[in-house]
Formats: C-alpha cells, structure tokens, sequence
C-alpha cells in the first residue's frame, strides 16, 4: 500500500508490537501488522530460533520462511527464561501495545508471557496467540501444524484421490490463522481505543481450518452428499480443471450459465446447452468428467499461451500452472508491471539475529550494567548482537527447550 493510491502503510504507526512467534502463524500475523506500520520488534533466543534457517537461500543460511515472515521487523536476542531476561521482557511490556506469541499456554506462563502475568506490568496490553487446537479443549495441550489442520478439516481427504487424502504444499491453515489472528488484533486496538482495555486474541489452526472448509462440513452434514477426491477437477461446476497442453498446463473455469455458453460455443458444443446433464452448475459438476475430458482433447492441440488468449478472448478465466523458478519474472502484474517484490509493502532486510538488541533495550531503559560479565558468564547475556555459529545456541537452559518439554 501507499499513499500514491490513497491509502497509507502507516495505520499503525506509533503501535508497538513484541513478536514471540516461530515459523508462520505467529511471525506472519505479526508481518501483517508491520505492513500496516507498526514497530515490531522480533525476540529470539540467542542465536536465532529454530525458524531461522528452513529452508536456507543465503550465506548466513537465513532462510527464505524467516526472510518472508519477519520482514519489516526489528530483530533482538535474549533468553526470556533466565531473571534478567525475564525483567527486559517485562520492560519491553511496559512499553508495547501487543504481545505475539505462538506458543502452548503453559510455555507462555513459564515465560510470564500469558494475559495474567502481562497485565501486571502494562494493564491495557493485548495478548495474541495462535495455538493448533485453541484454548479450553482436551487438547488445548497438543503442539501442531499446518497439516493437522489440512487433514482434521477434511480438506485433504478431498484433494488428491479416494486412496491418497493429499494436503497442499502451501501453508494455507498457518497463513489463514495469522490473517485471522492479525485482523482480531485490529479490531481489540480499536476497541481499547474507545474502551482503554485490551484484551486476548486467540487464533488457533483448526478453527481456521473447519472455518474455511465450513460449506462442504455443512453439506455433508446436511445432506450426507458424501463427496470423495477428484484430483484436481470441481465438483460443483464444469469446467473446472486442470488441463494439459502441448508445452505445460493451464488452469480453467465456467461457473454460471452465460460463462458456460461462451465456453460451450468455444468448444463447439452448442447442443450441450439443452442438454439436461449441462443444465445448470450442479448438474455440471455432476457430469464434470465428460466436460474436463472434451476439454482436455482442446487444450491438447494448444500451447499454453494459444489456450490461455482463446480463453481470454471468451472471457473464460484461465491461467498457467507454473513451477516456482517460472513464476518470478514471467508474468507482469496486472497493475504494476514486471513483479518487484512478494506482496511486501514497506519490503525493508531482515534482520540479522540480535542486530537491533541494544536499540529496544536503550528505549526500555535496560542498558549495559556491571553485572554485564556475570549476565554473559551464567549464559544469560540479552545485549549480543552478533549471530554464533550454528552450533552455538547460547544458554544451558533454551527457549526451544522450555517449549519442547511443554
């Protein structure tokens, strides 16, 4: 966003934000919200948490999960266990609008990072958490993944085949929670804006997860319609697909009765509009494998840009299955020109682990001590600012040790 449209990258400046989060949910909720202008401030236990190098692309082997979700952010390092590091924590509280945390409730306590404990240091603070199963539940204690709440939704038992329920390779549940996660959070500042209270912000992977599954969860339940995986075909409409052509392949829809017509007169299939199996979308949908297969036989005499500029000129819509190295550069967007970025607004480097520590600390009031040496001797050191080799994870006693065991 920015202000040449008329609108602003600043709703939320002067909003701090401390982001406790690892891997997706709490880290991109917490990435949603610098887009939009917030100073967030990243904590990581010394020597950058586990999350840092999935997936490596750079020297440092910072990889491209971390560069992704923590963009805009400041980084600082400390270990929130250890009493010195729980008192920064607490200062930094102090002076912060919103905690970000995706962590089991009881790491958060053991952290003093739950509403309870924070509250005593800044009464009017949000909390946001992301968990796999929410709060309250017999299993409000499990650890989870994107892919517990793919399979548990029964959107994986619906992609791939009968045999073989498949989950999406794209983190969808995650992303989806941070969303949600990121979009509740704006509304509890709006709400202690008028209230002066803040509040808990619960996101939790399988809520998102059933939510955006919920009209087929809903169907079966009502109607017992019993669906099972088609690979890649709709189920409640025709053509919906994947199709092959000469040199790749290309996704297409018609959904609704004019968008039929112009496919039906595309293909040359005039007749099928009176046909009863094409009458309308249901009836399509039920009949899908006869249209994906008349138009398979048409994309298998096209290329793909032949195929996709017939569709385009039918106005049916359409586009090209690409791998990831053919997606970067080929295709301009459609407004601003060849791509320049991933949908980063305000794109600013990641930080290297620790770099802004001592900027944070200064603002909190925690500089330097003369019991600095003791701090570094007991491995409690929340100043360092360089990134150890990766077999240096810092303190006896880790962040990710404390969340393992929860």
């Amino acid at each position: 966003m920015d202000a040449a449209d008329g609108r602003t990258s600043d709703v939320l400046a002067g909003t701090r934000v401390l982001d406790f989060g690892r891997y997706i949910a709490g880290p991109y909720c917490a990435a949603l919200l610098a887009d939009l202008g917030a100073d967030v401030i990243r904590v990581e236990r010394r020597g950058g948490g586990e999350d840092r190098w999935v997936a490596p692309v750079g020297t440092d082997g910072v990889g491209a999960l971390y560069l992704v979700m923590n963009r805009n952010k400041r980084a600082m390092t400390l270990d929130p266990a250890c009493p010195e590091g729980r008192e920064i924590v607490q200062r930094l509280v102090a002076t912060a609008d919103v905690v970000v945390a995706n962590l089991p409730p009881e790491v958060l306590r053991s952290l003093a990072l739950d509403l309870e404990s924070l509250r005593r240091v800044k009464s009017d603070i949000i909390l946001t958490t992301v968990t796999a199963f929410g709060g309250g539940g017999p299993w409000s204690h499990k650890h989870g993944f994107d892919g517990i709440g793919q399979v548990m939704c029964g959107s994986a038992y619906l992609t791939g085949t009968p045999e073989q329920p498949t989950r999406a390779a794209v983190a969808w549940v995650d992303c989806g929670t941070a969303s949600l996660a990121a979009f509740g959070t704006l509304a509890a500042l709006m709400a202690r804006s008028k209230t002066g209270r803040g509040q808990k912000v619960e996101g939790a992977l399988l809520r998102t997860a059933i939510a955006f599954n919920n009209s087929t969860l809903v169907e079966q339940q009502v109607i017992r319609a019993n669906r099972v995986a088609t690979l890649n075909r709709g189920q409640t409409s025709a053509p919906s697909d994947l199709f092959r052509t000469k040199d790749g392949w290309i996704i297409a829809y018609a959904i609704g009765a004019p968008m039929f017509a112009r496919w039906a007169e595309l293909m040359g299939e005039d007749h099928w509009l009176t046909d009863p199996r094409f009458k309308d979308d249901e009836a399509r949908g039920k009949h899908a494998e006869l249209v994906s297969k008349r138009m398979a036989g048409w994309t298998a005499e096209r290329t793909t840009a032949e195929a996709l500029a017939e569709l385009e000129l039918a106005r049916i819509p359409g586009g090209p299955a690409l791998l990831a190295s053919a997606s970067v550069g080929r295709y301009p967007h459609p407004r601003g020109g060849p791509p320049r970025g991933h949908g980063v607004s305000r794109a600013e480097p990641t930080r290297p682990a620790g770099s802004d520590t001592g900027r944070p600390l200064r603002h909190a009031g925690t500089l330097p001590t003369p019991s600095a040496h003791a701090r570094r001797a007991h491995g409690c050191d929340p100043r360092r600012t360089r990134l150890p080799p990766r077999g240096d994870r810092g303190p006896t006693r880790q962040w990710s040790d404390l969340a393992s065991r929860a």
